[in-house]
């Protein structure tokens, strides 16, 4: 079982803060990732971003949104038996990564519940809070993300099902 020394829906509880480590983006960085993903000329060009509504060379929202699932992996999902990612809500990009900024934050599960149809599945909400180093709030979202159930023949106390 790939998921053995993993830990399961049973270890995790609601509440719990995961610090999400940090990552400084580099100019080399925002404008690899542009030119493959998100060609906009304040993603590309450090002058015409300098002109534009941003102010200076930005990381793409897209671009954030994999930062932070690569540093949500590196903290937290491959410590535990994730089955994979159910989709997101209220993704909000509140300011710019910057050229030199460093992204950080943290992820909180805000909801754990068994799966109705499939006991040996249940489904964690995380709350993102990402911020830069001057503690500005950077982007918002809530993630679902499917987890395993080290015994779905167990009831867990206070699920009703």
């Amino acid at each position: 079982m790939t998921t053995k020394n993993r830990l399961h829906f049973e270890d995790l509880e609601e509440g719990t803060v995961i610090q999400l480590g940090t990552h400084t983006i580099s100019k080399k960085e925002i404008i690899e990732f542009a030119k493959e993903f998100d060609p906009l000329p304040f993603h590309l060009d450090e002058d015409v971003a300098k002109k534009s509504l941003l102010g200076g060379l930005a990381s793409s929202g897209w671009q954030t949104a994999g930062l932070t699932l690569r540093m949500l992996v590196d903290e937290f999902l491959s410590k535990i038996a994730s089955m994979g990612g159910l989709g997101f809500e209220n993704l909000k990009w509140k300011k710019p990564l910057m050229k030199g900024d460093t992204l950080t934050g943290t992820a909180t599960i805000s909801s754990l519940r068994r799966s109705q149809g499939h006991p040996e599945k249940a489904v964690m909400i995380l709350d993102f809070d990402m911020r830069n180093q001057k503690n500005q709030q950077i982007m918002t979202m809530s993630l679902a993300n499917l987890v395993a159930v080290r015994d779905p023949n167990q009831p867990i106390e206070g699920e009703g099902e």
